[in-house]
């Protein structure tokens, strides 16, 4: 018998993309109607106004993660148990960490290469 699927996550929250010229970026993207959640001089966060999804700018000198995109959960403890789950599955996953911005996450890679990871976001939202 197969194994039931995983909980669903919350949404697909966010993607990650490395920018050269975090001035420029932020403009253009609030030029688009996001907003500035989070602002550190490595990295920021933008997102809708109705914080649906985001985008993250990285900066040449951000080196925590690569381009990604992410999974958002609403509960630090169902991150927990995704982790758990794809490890004990033989997935090779990061460790969960507590970030600077009031998330919590971990990263892996599909079985094409291409890199995710998974969020919890705290109930105001990244930076909040």
């Amino acid at each position: 018998m197969a194994e039931s699927p995983m909980e669903a996550a919350h949404r697909l929250g966010h993607v990650a993309v490395r920018v050269e010229d975090m001035a420029r970026a932020k403009a253009f993207y609030q030029q688009l109607g996001l907003t500035l959640s989070w602002d550190a001089p490595d990295w920021c966060y933008l997102q809708w106004p109705d914080r649906s999804a985001g985008i993250a700018l990285l900066s040449p000198e951000y080196r925590a993660a690569g381009p990604h995109f992410a999974f958002h959960f609403r509960d630090r403890a169902e991150v927990d148990a995704v982790h758990d789950r794809l490890q004990a599955a033989g997935v090779s996953v990061g460790a969960v960490h507590d970030h600077r911005d009031g998330t919590a996450s971990f990263y892996l890679q599909d079985p094409e290469g291409n890199w995710l990871e998974m969020l919890y976001e705290p109930p105001g939202g990244i930076g909040h």
